[in-house]
């Protein structure tokens, strides 16, 4: 079937069925233990690697764009002051006021506007109101700074397909995140497969690399709720690329070199940057791109990427770069080779 004969506005074209016991509970053993699905852009041919074999898929002259954000402690659990029910507040971004954080927060309806969330040593948080978007306002304790809040108080929010809490914090962040771009509420997950001796081995080969910046937030990991997804709404993201990086990936594609995006957040940014031309421009923006079938790419060349959950918009962006029919003929493949699926599983390069 063509990808014209779908409707690839309606989101159920993005579903497909995967057993509860390919969705990867933990990580590899080694972060580059995991399994490497290789996907041609160009023909739909499929062959299956290591994640460390990837020095002998990449040219010499290509160039990784990678995400160096590092995903902060922003699940605070405790208790509803006075009434001793569990409560969950889950911190995405400041608010414009001091202190004011825009939260997820649960049980959401039994948490009414000035109800306090007590940590475990008698802090509050103090629910505010609605923000919009399930999302509501919250004001963290006064005494202590968000960042010194977070590390003592909160844990790794990791997605709630995962149900071993019990797993290393640090497999669920890059070995090349930045402790000062501790911003994100979730993982850019291609990047957890590296080690910095394959890092290493893909220098030696000639495969440079270049980091860039998205804070993950709502944008990335909100599930689709319209049937339509033209009436989906992105929320914005943080983004931000340095004057030298910008330099270095324009410099690349003079030169005829790849760029290889390292995870979808890495896409989103380089094409938030990219002007019509494809040149990348350099600073901070917010971004609410939306990349689904129909986009046309400006400065994406090949992307690694992990299996992503049915209906979402990583996957949208995946169909949109590799061809509808061509992605999902993979994940079917994948799902027959029980490739491991989501934040833990295994990989793809599309090229």
């Amino acid at each position: 079937m063509q990808d014209s004969e779908i409707d690839l506005c309606d989101i159920e074209s993005y579903s497909y069925g995967l057993p509860e016991d390919l969705i990867a509970q933990r990580p590899a053993e080694r972060r580059d233990g995991s399994r490497l699905m290789r996907v041609s852009r160009h023909s739909g041919s499929v062959s299956h690697w290591n994640f460390s074999d990837l020095p002998q898929l990449l040219r010499g002259g290509d160039l990784l764009v990678m995400n160096d954000t590092r995903v902060f402690k922003a699940r605070l659990i405790g208790r509803k002051a006075n009434g001793g029910t569990r409560a969950e507040v889950f911190c995405l971004s400041p608010a414009d006021l001091p202190g004011v954080w825009r939260a997820l927060v649960r049980p959401g309806k039994k948490l009414p506007p000035g109800t306090g969330v007590e940590l475990r040593d008698g802090r509050l948080v103090v629910i505010g109101e609605r923000a919009g978007d399930g999302l509501r306002f919250v004001r963290l304790p006064g005494d202590i700074s968000p960042g010194e809040l977070f590390e003592a108080y909160g844990s790794l929010p990791l997605p709630p397909y995962i149900k071993n809490e019990a797993s290393d914090e640090e497999r669920y962040q890059t070995v090349y995140s930045d402790r000062k771009k501790n911003g994100s509420a979730a993982a850019p997950t291609a990047g957890l497969h590296f080690t910095d001796q394959l890092l290493a081995e893909l220098e030696t080969k000639g495969v440079a690399h270049e980091f860039i910046t998205l804070d993950v937030g709502l944008g990335t990991f909100r599930p689709v709720k319209v049937r339509d997804v033209r009436e989906h709404l992105m929320h914005y993201e943080l983004c931000r690329i340095g004057e030298s990086q910008a330099e270095s990936i324009n410099m690349a594609m003079e030169e005829g070199r790849r760029i290889v995006a390292v995870g979808t957040t890495v896409v989103r940014t380089l094409e938030s940057f990219a002007d019509g031309a494809g040149r990348i421009g350099h600073g901070e923006r917010r971004t609410d791109i939306f990349i689904r079938p129909g986009y046309a790419f400006k400065a994406t060349d090949a992307m690694i990427t992990n299996f992503h959950l049915p209906r979402s918009t990583l996957l949208m962006l995946v169909a949109a770069f590799a061809g509808y029919e061509k992605t999902m003929s993979a994940y079917r493949e994948a799902l027959e080779s029980r490739y491991r699926f989501f934040s833990f599983g295994d990989a793809m390069l599309i090229e």
